[in-house]
């Protein structure tokens, strides 16, 4: 706990055997409570593995549900055992879990409700092996995306997450797809509800075992997040309202 509140890590796996105890380990115990771990119908020994190293709260996906239907089962488990604050970090061991105490403690401290792990601030996301072609892409969408919700994010696409639980009471991650989009879609409900994102660097690591989406997959995740902004715009306008984003 940190000043008692009760810190929950949720994992969201898929085919993340090879690297979830890498990353368990690395989990800072002292102030984590409870881990989650959701696995969105592994082809691997994911579920095996997390009941080795002792995981208490396992989910499985008896059908693939995708990124976005993963994160629902997490924050739903995550907020049923009594999370006061919830960090999302992949088990692919992309991200170092030893930055879940800095991101923990600003939303313990009540600077922000809500903190990423950033890979484009600083050198992180290029010194870890993200392919150029990402790298732009996420610069240019992030900038437009800047420009569409009226913020200043280094990143809207990372994968370390963590939120004060009284985020959920305000936004409907169910109305959310399931998908990639997922995470932009949560991104603009928390600016449309009104609440700030704080920020953390963090490096990352890109190699064999870490996930990714092809570029493909990208291409369409770019065009999903294009849309999302699109829709915060015309609803802060007025225009129309999109059953997504309260507010």
């Amino acid at each position: 706990m940190i000043k008692g509140k009760k810190i929950v890590v949720v994992l969201p796996a898929y085919n993340a055997e090879a690297t979830l105890e890498k990353t368990y380990r690395e989990i800072p115990f002292e102030i984590v409570d409870d881990v989650v771990l959701v696995d969105d119908n592994s082809r691997d020994e994911t579920i095996r593995k997390a009941q080795e190293l002792g995981i208490k709260h396992v989910v499985k996906h008896e059908v693939n549900r995708g990124y976005g239907g993963n994160q629902k089962s997490c924050y739903s488990k995550a907020l049923s055992i009594g999370a006061d604050i919830i960090v999302m970090l992949h088990p692919d061991y992309q991200y170092t879990p030893k930055l879940i105490e800095s991101m923990a403690y600003m939303i313990a401290n009540e600077v922000y409700p809500v903190s990423f792990g950033s890979r484009i601030l600083g050198k992180g996301a290029l010194k870890g092996g993200m392919p150029m072609y990402k790298y732009i892409a996420n610069r240019m969408l992030t900038l437009f995306q800047n420009i569409m919700l009226g913020q200043k994010l280094s990143e809207y696409h990372t994968g370390y997450r963590a939120f004060d639980k009284s985020i959920f009471e305000k936004i409907d991650i169910e109305a959310n797809s399931d998908d990639f989009i997922f995470d932009n879609q949560m991104i603009a409900q928390i600016f449309m509800a009104g609440f700030e994102i704080g920020e953390v660097t963090c490096p990352t690591k890109y190699f064999d075992e870490a996930s990714s989406i092809n570029f493909k997959r990208s291409s369409i995740y770019g065009l999903g997040v294009l849309k999302v902004s699109f829709q915060y715009r015309f609803q802060k306008w007025g225009l129309v309202k999109y059953k997504y984003l309260k507010g």
